[in-house]
């Protein structure tokens, strides 16, 4: 057995003190027995946008995963795209071959209009900056909508649509020059998964109306509570997991919300991001594909030598970590190799950018 030497590199060999635990995350996790993410689930809750599909592409596995795993459990689909109505998303899903009903959907849209409720009264006049998707939610719930600040609103909601333009975004800076006017936003996604690649998402739309009147909105979309407790009072369930393809909205959200979560590996977030997230963001499961649902998911063993070097193995792979050096002792599997570098970093309460870690844990050279 080799020792790691005065260099600070880790050693080619593990120590032979062995412990096995779960990864460290801010949720749930798994036992130290390989078993399925979805054991004991009875609500699987899902993002759509990088999850179940990229623009009109159903993402591959997404769809045949769904339908398994609703043999045993409520399936529910959540997103954070206000631009369309519930019943668009389920004939969109349906149209895939999945088996979904309108009232499997919550939007944001949904969220922010109970937040709307709670803030102006019943009835009241509301400035929508959003399309259909947002407009036809706060028809529903009883406001009169408005694109005009000239027409008083009591309040402005905001949501993403690919048609708004400046004078949309000019109208609700109008009507938030009053203070006392409340300020929804469906969410803050930054950026959005589309067929042709990544492109600005509402967030960018909301950051440039903040920029106009100084404030900022409340936040009905992931990570905020509104729609994971929407989803929750929608769905019900004791045992919930969420699956999203976000670290900053869908597993922070889970996260906050106390729901164990799942990563996947098919939209926004690769694994550079995954080994950097801070402790508010990191999944209970990290997956490439949603196959990963019906698969036992490994133990993560760890093992630590005297000098403190530590050790994380997953499968056939083994990742080492002394001091602020992170190397791949056994490689293999990406995603295997995935799972041990975040054990070893995340618990090592280092920063990411002070670390020197292999780009084999990422896929660099």
């Amino acid at each position: 057995m080799t020792s790691p030497t005065t260099t600070s590199q880790p050693a080619t060999s593990p120590a032979s003190s062995t412990t096995t635990t779960p990864p460290t995350s801010t949720g749930p996790q798994p036992t130290d027995v390989p078993k399925l993410p979805t054991d004991g689930v009875d609500v699987v809750l899902t993002d759509l946008d990088g999850v179940v599909y990229r623009g009109r592409h159903a993402i591959p596995h997404a769809v045949e995963a769904l339908t398994r795993a609703s043999l045993h459990a409520r399936v529910g689909y959540i997103t954070n795209n206000a631009s369309r109505r519930p019943v668009d998303v389920a004939e969109h899903l349906e149209r895939y071959g999945l088996e979904v009903s309108e009232d499997d959907v919550v939007t944001s849209s949904q969220a922010g209009v109970r937040l709307l409720e709670t803030l102006v009264p019943a009835g009241s006049t509301v400035l929508v900056t959003g399309g259909l998707g947002l407009t036809s939610i706060v028809e529903a719930a009883g406001f009169t909508v408005t694109s005009s600040a000239e027409d008083s609103p009591a309040a402005v909601i905001q949501g993403f649509s690919p048609d708004l333009g400046w004078t949309h975004l000019a109208e609700a800076s109008f009507a938030l020059a009053d203070p006392d006017v409340p300020w929804v936003a469906t969410n803050m996604d930054w950026s959005i998964p589309v067929e042709r690649g990544i492109a600005p998402g509402n967030g960018t739309l909301v950051s440039a109306v903040h920029q106009a009147v100084g404030r900022m909105p409340v936040v009905a979309g992931k990570p905020e509570r509104p729609i994971f407790d929407a989803a929750l009072a929608r769905f019900g369930g004791e045992h919930p997991l969420f699956i999203g393809d976000r670290l900053d909205t869908d597993i922070k959200g889970a996260n906050d919300a106390g729901i164990p979560s799942v990563l996947v590996l098919t939209g926004i977030d690769k694994a550079k991001q995954v080994l950097a997230a801070d402790q508010r963001s990191r999944p209970t499961f990290i997956l490439d594909d949603l196959r990963g649902l019906s698969e036992p998911y490994p133990v993560t063993v760890r093992r630590e030598d005297p000098d403190g070097t530590r050790y994380a193995t997953v499968g056939a792979v083994t990742v080492a970590m002394r001091g602020h050096v992170v190397r791949v002792l056994d490689d293999g599997d990406p995603i295997d190799l995935l799972r041990a570098g975040t054990a070893l970093i995340w618990e090592s309460g280092l920063a990411i950018y002070g670390l020197d870690v292999d780009p084999k844990l990422y896929g660099g050279e």
